[in-house]
């Protein structure tokens, strides 16, 4: 599954009013809500019923919130960059600056598993993350995670 597919322009933003983690989920919920056609309430209380069965900081500043919704009809994304990094309780203890949260279909399995691990592999790439922090047009973000990347092995 190709980030192209799942991650559209105006799902990416760089976010500089963030100061918390409930915060972050509440402007990830905003976002997805003009996306999804779903309300950023429903969003919000399912991304947080998700944290609530641990943290999905997965360390060196990534975070990967996600949530399935039951009006969804396929998985979608939204990227943050962050300006100022936000305690995510990531296993390493390393506030977050990078965060992409995917939304899935509530009978999506195998196929929202698939997504999760195509952004984790992505994003476990040091020189693409140097990149994204490095940039704050959310169109060279965009394409920084949708270009290049997808040749490489999944």
């Amino acid at each position: 599954m190709e980030l192209s597919m799942l991650l559209e322009p105006q799902g990416v933003k760089v976010v500089s009013d963030v100061t918390s983690k409930k915060r972050l989920l509440q402007s990830l919920a905003d976002v997805a809500e003009g996306l999804l056609d779903v309300s950023a309430s429903e969003i919000f209380e399912a991304l947080q019923e998700r944290e609530s069965l641990g943290p999905t900081g997965v360390g060196h500043g990534v975070a990967l919130p996600h949530a399935r919704l039951s009006a969804l009809a396929k998985i979608t994304g939204v990227f943050f960059r962050l300006e100022r990094p936000v305690n995510f309780d990531s296993a390493d203890r390393q506030p977050v600056d990078l965060v992409f949260a995917l939304f899935a279909p509530a009978d999506t399995g195998v196929d929202h598993l698939k997504a999760l691990a195509r952004v984790s592999r992505t994003l476990r790439d040091a020189e693409l993350c140097e990149k994204l922090r490095a940039n704050s047009d959310p169109m060279t973000l965009h394409t920084l995670l949708t270009g290049g990347v997808e040749s490489q092995a999944a």
